[in-house]
């Protein structure tokens, strides 16, 4: 029987380099001989692509309502596309995951979180990441990077005291979940960055 795959996730605020070191993981993992996967939320699969664009690109959203729209995304990128991988003993790497619906929703817009925690049971359906790389830096760092990408989404445009305790919310998920998650200094440079993650891959994943 093929081993199932294993599921490797990146967290953290706006600018943190998260779709930057996913793109570096998956080379190198491709190059240890894995096959790899790499995707994002939302979306990850073509109903969560379609969702993925009304949460970016409309505000007025109900934060429950917000969340919804969250774990119904997840709920399709897990069913059509993480599950099938990780079934077919391939290594997933997610640009964003639960985590990010917990930091932004829960910590950010105050969702409570037994909502959270119900859909989580629905949509996840038990799957939990082998291994979730936290990236921190400060928000008005992080969002000055994403302004200098030139592009924009809604997220971006809140204030900065929603931004402060989004961060507040990674941090915290670190301190609960140390086995699986691993908190690294987003300040330093790509390299070093990409380094330490190998380096936690190596060290946990083998």
């Amino acid at each position: 029987m093929t081993a199932r795959g294993r599921f490797i996730t990146l967290e953290g605020g706006e600018g943190a380099g998260k779709s930057t070191q996913a793109r570096r993981l998956e080379t190198a993992l491709a190059a240890a001989g894995h096959v790899v996967i790499r995707t994002r939320e939302p979306g990850g699969a073509p109903g969560a692509e379609a969702i993925r664009g009304l949460l970016l690109g409309q505000g007025g959203w109900d934060a429950i309502t917000e969340c919804l729209l969250h774990f119904a995304a997840r709920r399709e990128h897990v069913v059509r596309t993480i599950e099938p991988a990780l079934a077919a003993g391939q290594w997933v790497v997610c640009d964003r995951f639960a985590d990010s619906t917990m930091a932004y929703q829960v910590f950010g817009q105050d969702v409570p979180r037994p909502v959270f925690d119900a859909l989580a049971r629905v949509a996840l359906d038990g799957l939990v990441p082998d291994l979730t790389l936290i990236l921190d830096l400060p928000p008005a760092a992080g969002l000055a990077r994403a302004a200098a990408r030139g592009e924009t989404n809604r997220y971006e445009a809140l204030d900065p005291a929603f931004h402060a305790r989004v961060r507040d919310g990674f941090r915290a998920i670190a301190v609960t979940e140390p086995t699986r998650c691993a908190l690294l200094d987003a300040t330093a440079g790509p390299d070093e960055v990409a380094a330490a993650i190998l380096r936690l891959v190596q060290a946990r994943l083998g």
